[in-house]
């Protein structure tokens, strides 16, 4: 149920908890995210309270609106791994969006400081790797100890990722993935950028773990009458793979904190992933 961050020895859980949901208004639903602020709050100290250590955020979530949440809900407690973010766009000032976060989550330092990339093309690649880059930047905070650890995000599995693995110089890479997308993960050749992050030692976490919605609304296409809850099933789907070593889940009430933690915790439900990719039956 917990793993272990190489760079900093911390203990993290294996469920972590997204903050996009709280952060973002109208992100997969309607949701006014600051009028729920109050029940975000509440709803983080209720996870951290079970037992969820890992906790994920960005500026870019509500304009700080999550940071300023887990901030508020995570205040002197021990123990927590609070990841976030800098935009990946040129010229941009990461020491000044590193301050800018670490004032909204009230830490004197970060955990993880990760690059923000929805989709990271060559150029801006190029521009992160090159002398005096946001990744130069990053592990001049990381020396100072302003930050523990660095990495980076990504919903690609495109050659810049690969690009940033082999770099060598990320502790972490956070990539999309579940039972639909599935593009750093193929057993059976074996290849995905899942692989090549562990072949070099990275921390791994993925985003999009139980498909945002995008499952449970095919389903209902296919099959209107269908009403079983397929929630716990996609959590379980990606914690079973053992190259994935923490699975954000965004959490906005109580009832999604206890039956996401239930699934965390249910380590009987876990399911052989290679196996599940076998085409002939062993006599």
């Amino acid at each position: 149920m917990f793993t272990t961050f190489p760079r900093t020895g911390a203990t993290v859980s294996r469920l972590g908890y997204g903050g996009a949901a709280i952060g973002l208004t109208n992100y997969l639903e309607a949701y006014d995210a600051q009028a729920r602020r109050a029940v975000s709050v509440a709803t983080v100290r209720q996870a951290a309270d079970a037992g969820v250590t890992y906790f994920d955020t960005a500026p870019g979530y509500g304009n700080g609106l999550s940071e300023e949440i887990f901030g508020e809900a995570l205040e002197g407690r021990a123990g927590i791994t609070i990841a976030t973010k800098v935009k990946a766009e040129p010229g941009i000032d990461v020491r000044a969006s590193l301050e800018a976060s670490l004032a909204r989550l009230r830490r004197p330092r970060i955990d993880l400081l990760q690059i923000h990339g929805t989709s990271i093309d060559a150029e801006t690649c190029r521009a992160i790797l090159a002398q005096g880059g946001m990744a130069a930047q990053m592990r001049a905070l990381r020396d100072e100890g302003l930050v523990a650890a660095i990495g980076f995000t990504s919903e690609d599995n495109n050659a810049a990722v690969y690009d940033l693995i082999a770099h060598g110089g990320f502790d972490s890479m956070q990539i999309a993935y579940n039972l639909l997308l599935q593009h750093p993960y193929e057993p059976t050749r074996p290849f995905g950028s899942l692989f090549a992050a562990k072949a070099q030692g990275m921390f791994t976490v993925t985003m999009r773990t139980i498909t945002s919605s995008i499952f449970q609304r095919w389903v209902r296409m296919a099959n209107p009458a269908d009403d079983f809850d397929y929630t716990g099933a996609l959590i379980q789907f990606v914690l079973s793979n053992k190259l994935i070593d923490v699975a954000l889940v965004g959490m906005r009430t109580a009832s999604d904190v206890d039956s996401s933690v239930r699934e965390w915790r249910d380590t009987g439900k876990r399911i052989d992933v290679e196996a599940l990719w076998g085409r002939y039956v062993t006599p």
